[in-house]
């Protein structure tokens, strides 16, 4: 019997798994107001410069601005507009300082620390930084899973997360701001990842797609109450501050968050994995069939060695699985990251665009759900499609029609949303669990990287419109292809091995079709059910 074939003896999505799920769900509310959080307290108000040593901050008679976006005459004094240079004239800066609009936040780190105008690309240098911090924290945190265990691991993301995140709400100045919303940002990696191995690794073959899934619909709820929670504050420290502390309420999780049977064993600690399993078994109102000994799972520990990133290309299979794998991962976080920045540009209600931009998230992964059990290739491969053509699509629509170019944007972040949902199910089932937690944690860098190239691409936009587009239409279209060339997961055994990848063909067979008879297990009595 595989470990498989014990989860489902056990209950492989009973009350034990359902408890486990509702631990996992909390934190990724708390992540989603992390992750977005800077659309309000970095955001830039109607600005212009103060005119006189008596203005005050919300004086708006001094407001050359016409709406939230930069303007450059903002950035020059009205007092004497020209000066004569030799045989030009030149634009006088603002030397007295700016005031700000208090119409619609009272506070923000643009307005704070002065971010505008020539220090304008400090605010994007600050939104950068914070996405490597992601990009750190996923290879950090995946190989220090891989070595100490989910369990471990995840408490102290959450605990980190919490303490630096209050500590941004005190920054003395901006370049210890950025520095600790870095270090926010690499603790958020090893929520992700770990919350999300760890529902995984405890979920029978029928179900475990859900542990992906179902903490995308918390994020999404988070994406949501973040915009009703910044619309309640516009103060960017107390807004910083609301966010960030409901995180030590969590602090129950150190007796309540199981560790990962399938990874003490995978790690030869057989006797701690049969007790978590018994209690499983308990919770879930069955019984561990007691034919099942250690020696019968000597191939998850019995050969164990040390495996680094360096295993993931060692192989031919895993070499091109994992080379897919990033570039999906790449491309789904760039689409998605610039579409969302792509659409504020719209001009409406901020508080709603966000609130409408997580609502969408919602429709989208409840289609995953339904398409998800009969094939990951082709969901991956058709979301990916979607995404990419309405990119494309975009570039045939007149500038004058804007209700067009946002439906087609909205059908774009659908479908990036939706293989967004997949890739981290998909990928999960695709590494074996000696290199399960690395492998998603450098799947997440590659994914960190398009974070990061997001920004910079729409910034191209400035110099021509078209290219954005282009971008973001034919890498997913790319990544749609070249899905195609990944195995069909669904039904199937996870691997535990690099063997059992190499073999993927002879070892993953439908379970049922797998299964031998053994007196003390029952597949009909054992299966997944909720």
């Amino acid at each position: 019997m595989n470990f498989d074939q014990i989860l489902a003896a056990i209950g492989g999505f009973g009350k034990y798994q359902k408890i486990l799920y509702i631990w996992i769900c909390l934190p990724q509310i708390l992540l989603a107001f992390h992750m977005m959080v800077s659309i309000f307290t970095g955001a830039t108000p109607r600005y212009g410069c103060r005119e006189n040593s008596s203005s005050g901050a919300g004086n708006q008679t001094t407001l050359r601005a016409e709406n939230a976006s930069l303007s450059e005459s903002s950035c020059f004094s009205s007092e004497a507009m020209l000066r004569l240079q030799g045989n030009r004239t030149e634009r006088v800066p603002c030397a007295r300082g700016w005031v700000y609009s208090t119409e619609v936040f009272q506070s923000t780190t643009v307005t704070e620390w002065d971010l505008v105008c020539s220090k304008a690309g400090l605010n994007s240098l600050g939104s950068s930084i914070y996405m490597f911090g992601l990009l750190v924290g996923s290879v950090l945190f995946g190989a220090m899973a891989d070595r100490y265990g989910r369990r471990l691991v995840l408490l102290l993301s959450i605990a980190l997360q919490t303490v630096f995140g209050v500590a941004v709400a005190f920054a003395p100045n901006f370049p210890v701001y950025v520095i600790l919303r870095f270090a926010v940002g690499t603790t958020i990696s090893g929520v992700i990842i770990n919350a999300f191995v760890l529902g995984t690794e405890w979920t029978c073959t029928k179900r475990r797609m859900l542990a992906g899934i179902i903490t995308d619909y918390t994020f999404g709820l988070g994406y949501m109450l973040l915009a009703g929670v910044a619309y309640l504050i516009r103060d960017w420290r107390k807004l910083q501050l609301a966010i960030s502390a409901p995180g030590f309420l969590l602090i129950f999780y150190i007796r309540v968050l199981p560790q990962s049977a399938r990874w003490l064993l995978a790690n030869d600690r057989r006797e701690e994995a049969i007790a978590l399993l018994r209690k499983a078994a308990l919770v879930n109102g069955r019984v561990l069939p007691p034919a099942i000994q250690a020696e019968k799972w000597e191939f998850l520990g019995g050969s164990m060695r040390s495996h680094s990133a360096m295993d993931l290309i060692r192989t031919p299979q895993m070499r091109k699985r994992t080379i897919i794998l990033f570039y999906i991962w790449f491309v789904n976080v760039l689409v998605y990251y610039g579409l969302s920045l792509g659409v504020s540009r719209l001009g409406t209600d901020l508080y709603l665009t966000q609130f409408v931009f997580g609502l969408v998230e919602i429709p989208a992964r409840s289609l995953v759900l339904v398409v998800l059990p009969f094939s990951r290739r082709f969901s991956q491969s058709g979301f990916l499609a979607i995404g990419g053509l309405a990119c494309l699509l975009m570039l045939a629509v007149p500038a004058d029609h804007p209700n067009v170019l946002t439906g087609l944007a909205m059908v774009g972040k659908f479908g990036i949303t939706a293989s967004f949902a997949v890739i981290y199910v998909y990928t999960a089932e695709i590494f074996p669990t000696v290199l399960r937690q690395t492998g998603i944690g450098v799947s997440s860098m590659f994914a960190r990287m398009g974070g990061v190239l997001a920004p910079i691409i729409n910034m191209l936009h400035n110099h021509n419109p078209v290219t954005p587009l282009i971008i973001f239409g034919t890498s997913p279209l790319l990544g749609a292809i070249l899905a195609l060339a990944l195995p069909e997961t669904a039904d199937r055994p996870l691997p535990d091995t690099l063997e059992d990848v190499e073999n993927w063909d002879i070892r993953m067979a439908p379970i049922l079709e797998i299964l031998e008879p053994h007196k003390d297990f029952d597949p009909a009595e054992s299966s997944c059910k909720i």
